[in-house]
């Protein structure tokens, strides 16, 4: 593995793994209540956490994380793509079986943790989108966005409307019969039981009926990161301030209006996929641009140390998972089922916290982070 010493700041923009390390925290304070109960797929929280403490976070949850912090991690997938075509383009090399081979190897890399430790991993899912990237990286600046509001719309307005006509009939389902399988599984069963369970959370969750609203909702997330890499906002923040604050505004106002604005009228279950899609896609380019902002000013100390997770942002989504089994599954300390949401923002909180420590100690030691050194040996076929 590579040593001696972390790249050179120039090397790196700096702000920009911040947003990755604030993803991956993100993702987990979403990704725990859903490790440690099968309530966030089958529906029946409120009825096993229904202290009002217990509905307080929920509801920060749903606010500040649900939907904004993937499709955050999909837009910096899609920037980072972007920059990765342009350097080897530089450098008078063949982008697209580099591409294509860093792929695959994400592809491997979802397929063991999607089957083996977390049935909600994005991994596979963002593998196959960024085939589908490919595809884009010699269109126009103008066609990226027209894909991606045009997906986004088709996906969002007519289900609402469609969801909003049948709201007398779409009372919140809970699935009593899949609850107390994951319970009996992940609570209590074997390694196998626990693997069979989570290929069935899985399944649940990405059967080809549902592939469509996956990629109509991720695909313009990732769209729009190409576009950002392409105008360079986050490459000189300095020379587009009016562009970013402009944007800034816009999407701060959409995140008010629909990530914050169904609570005032009893967040109605029919406007859910317009709070994902147009809330947790606006939450998104918000927080991006609101950290490459602050970045400048005296909030850089504070927020600094997020830089280290993001520079091993896929060693610790991973290792949030492995840690997440361990806690949670009968084969490790078995408290699947058990954890409040309070008790689990405190573990999201410890867990987090040790990762910015971890990560600053072995990037003074190595360049890349270990998930991300086999990628890159894998992707470029050598040690760089």
């Amino acid at each position: 593995m590579s040593k001696g010493g972390p790249i050179a700041e120039k090397e790196r923009l700096e702000w920009v793994d911040v947003v990755r390390g604030l993803a991956i925290f993100g993702i987990f304070m979403v990704n725990a209540p859903a490790f440690n109960a099968p309530f966030f797929l089958y529906g029946g929280g409120e009825e096993y956490f229904s202290s009002e403490m217990s509905g307080v976070i929920r509801a920060i949850i749903d606010i500040f994380f649900q939907a904004s912090f993937y499709t955050l991690f999909a837009l910096m997938f899609g920037f980072g793509l972007q920059m990765m075509r342009d350097r080897l383009v530089e450098k008078g090399v063949s982008y697209e079986p580099v591409l294509q081979r860093r792929m695959f190897f994400l592809f491997l890399f979802g397929v063991i943790h999607a089957f083996l430790i977390w049935h909600g991993d994005i991994l596979l899912t963002y593998s196959i989108l960024g085939m589908i990237l490919l595809l884009f990286m010699k269109v126009k600046n103008r066609t990226l966005l027209r894909f991606a509001f045009g997906m986004l719309a088709a996906v969002t307005l007519p289900f609402t409307l469609l969801l909003y006509a049948a709201r007398d009939f779409n009372a919140a389902m809970v699935n009593r019969e899949a609850i107390q399988e994951a319970m009996t599984s992940y609570g209590n069963g074997a390694l196998g039981e626990i693997w069979a369970q989570n290929l069935t959370d899985w399944w649940y969750t990405n059967s080809p009926g549902n592939w469509p609203f996956l990629i109509m909702s991720m695909l313009p997330m990732m769209l729009f990161g190409m576009y950002i890499a392409r105008k360079r906002w986050l490459h000189e923040p300095e020379n587009y301030r009016n562009e970013m604050r402009n944007w800034w505004v816009v999407t701060g106002i959409l995140f008010f209006i629909f990530k914050v604005g169904p609570y005032f009228f009893g967040s109605p279950g029919w406007f859910d996929l317009a709070q994902d899609n147009i809330g947790g896609s606006a939450s998104a380019v918000f927080y991006v641009l609101s950290i490459t902002m602050l970045y400048r000013g005296s909030v850089r100390r504070a927020i600094r140390p997020l830089r280290w997770v993001g520079r091993m942002s896929l060693t610790n989504y991973i290792l949030q998972s492995v840690v997440s089994f361990i806690a949670f599954y009968s084969v490790g300390f078995g408290f699947y089922g058990e954890v409040s949401p309070l008790q689990s923002t405190v573990f999201v909180l410890i867990v987090f916290f040790l990762q910015v420590v971890i990560s600053g100690w072995w990037l003074k030691k190595h360049r890349y982070g270990p998930v991300e050194w086999l990628w890159r040996r894998g992707t470029y076929k050598t040690e760089i």
